[in-house]
């Protein structure tokens, strides 16, 4: 039986009502299905429910990413399961396994999350995934980032959505309480699971929330100010915008005129190049700033430099942002498709694959009348017959092969704005 909003419910837990139902309507009211994040913890069970009555026919479905790091978390997984039949809500639990003991646990576990789930939903013409962050993840956010000496962008509130990892992702409750979520399900006696890892002072968020504790501090406060930060953020977005405007895309590359960026503040030429090197490689995440800050000051010092798989040259006044020669060849083959994360390339026949031209290869070819820079034209596309290559169509058009950038101008302008 699904959960109807009692009209005698008043106080906190009919403004939960309110102001989720407000933030959907806003964020994904003129989509006719959504995905629901569900862990089994108290912010994600009352966004399940909340979503169930505002939902008014859309499709709803729900997924909970099992990580398998801890025991009982299959149990919850199948907890959460009976939780949305009960609703009238199909599920699915996504299961992680770690392939390696090397790096950061939790920001892998983060990023495998995303992946699980951005898949089940593209699987299921789902266009958006909510997640349950609230205002205490904005505040002990804000506090965890200060410990860290984050910038502008770190130090922000979380955008109510944003586009990653090829999915869009909605946060509806960023402008509700953590109690005030517990007292709406408390009201109408649903249960909820208590992660024991959110009393493990080895985690900084958990640090960053007992210290809000003991310090007596108002968590929307600590919200709103990061919500001003984040307003600080938006006008540093808009001028860099404004400097970049110029900028061309050329056959995966992108070409930037040095003069307004030259006489920009250093910040909006980080946020430029920052932007300029996502959209060349495709990555999720920029550039780190300590290593960002070193670029850009050998950059005005030198005609190149290489930054996290993106090369910067500059030459008659202009800059180049291209992929860098040595990040390509690591770059998996294809046997169709796209390529590196930079390329859709059809007309394959069986047996062949795309890699990178290599630089080996390019005396085969008069690549300097393409107009690419050595190792541009060493990166680009290549289409391969075991050790033979058949086809360099960026250097030489191939009939029947087709190379097409999976990003345009308007792309890295949204980049720029999105930094």
């Amino acid at each position: 039986m699904r959960n109807i909003i009692d009209p005698a419910v008043t106080g906190p837990a009919a403004d939960v009502d309110a102001q989720i139902h407000a933030a959907l309507d806003r964020l994904a009211g003129d989509m006719p299905a959504l995905g629901l994040a569900v862990s089994g913890g108290g912010d994600s069970v009352a966004l399940m429910h909340v979503a169930v009555n505002w939902a008014r026919g859309r499709r709803l479905m729900v997924a909970t990413v099992d990580h398998g790091l801890r025991a009982g978390s299959a149990a919850e997984a199948k907890a959460v399961a009976r939780m949305a039949r009960n609703l009238g809500l199909p599920h699915v639990t996504l299961l992680w396994r770690r392939d390696t003991d090397i790096g950061n646990l939790m920001a892998q576990a983060r990023d495998a999350r995303l992946r699980l789930l951005s898949g089940w939903a593209r699987r299921n013409d789902l266009p958006a995934v909510a997640l349950g962050h609230t205002a205490d993840d904005l505040a002990e956010t804000l506090m965890m980032r200060l410990a860290r000496g984050s910038g502008i962008d770190g130090l922000s509130a979380m955008a109510e959505w944003r586009d990653a990892f090829d999915m869009r992702w909605l946060r509806p409750m960023l402008g509700t309480g953590r109690e005030d979520l517990r007292h709406w399900l408390r009201v109408r006696d649903i249960a909820w699971f208590d992660d024991p890892t959110n009393d493990n002072a080895d985690f900084d968020r958990v640090r960053a929330r007992k210290a809000i504790a003991a310090l007596g501090l108002d968590v929307a406060s600590l919200a709103r100010s990061a919500g001003h930060i984040s307003e600080a953020r938006d006008a540093l977005r808009s001028y860099a915008a404004q400097v970049a405007a110029e900028a061309e895309a050329d056959r995966g590359s992108l070409v930037l005129p040095q003069g307004p960026l030259r006489d920009a503040p250093a910040e909006i030429r980080r946020r430029i190049l920052v932007a300029a090197c996502r959209w060349v490689t495709g990555s999720d995440y920029p550039p780190r700033r300590v290593t960002m800050v070193h670029a850009l000051k050998a950059m005005m010092s030198q005609g190149r430099v290489t930054l996290d798989g993106a090369m910067i040259s500059a030459a008659g006044g202009w800059l180049r942002i291209t992929r860098e020669a040595a990040a390509a060849l690591r770059a998996p083959d294809a046997a169709g498709g796209s390529w590196d994360r930079r390329w859709r390339v059809s007309g394959l026949s069986e047996g062949q694959h795309v890699a990178a031209v290599g630089s080996d290869a390019l005396p085969e070819f008069n690549w300097r009348v393409s107009g690419l820079l050595r190792d541009e034209a060493a990166a680009s596309p290549a289409v391969w017959q075991g050790d033979r290559l058949i086809a360099a169509p960026l250097l030489q058009p191939q009939p029947g092969i087709g190379v097409t950038p999976l990003r345009g101008a308007a792309d890295f302008h949204r980049l720029v704005k999105a930094h």
